[in-house]
């Protein structure tokens, strides 16, 4: 009655698991084994989701979160923020942005891509993208 009462608590207070005396040891190597599988992330999740410094872009939810606040930002900021951080210190010209997040039959002018860099570094700060005068636009944490 008592290890049910135990057993019950932990899992109040935020247990995952519980295991009772005696231990078997090659159980609880399963049970250690079967969490640490659970807790790596995918290949597939891993590759849609940067950690860069305090900022954590995740491509698949269309998320960003800074410090682990969550910032709002429309799809084009948040595509042209996924770009320039997936490859840092990589300089994008304005050719290369406009390439790679409007279509071609969309009209698109510097000024467009200006506007989204400047809306970026309001939301973002300015320690995240950075001006290569004459060329483009670079992500690094300054």
């Amino acid at each position: 009655r008592s290890e049910e009462y135990s057993e019950i608590a932990g899992f109040n207070v935020g247990a995952d698991d519980y295991i009772a005396k005696p231990i078997k040891p090659r159980a609880l190597i399963s049970r250690i084994n079967a969490i640490l599988r659970r807790n790596q992330p995918s290949e597939e999740s891993a590759d849609n989701k940067l950690e860069i410094g305090d900022l954590v872009i995740d491509r698949e939810a269309f998320l960003v979160f800074q410090g682990g606040e969550k910032v709002v930002l429309a799809k084009k900021e948040f595509e042209l923020l996924y770009l320039l951080a997936s490859k840092p210190g990589k300089v994008y010209t304005r050719e290369a942005i406009l390439k790679n997040i409007w279509e071609d039959s969309v009209v698109v002018t510097n000024r467009t891509i200006d506007v989204h860099i400047r809306k970026l570094r309001e939301k973002l700060g300015e320690n995240y993208v950075s001006t290569v005068k004459g060329v483009g636009y670079k992500f690094e944490l300054l």
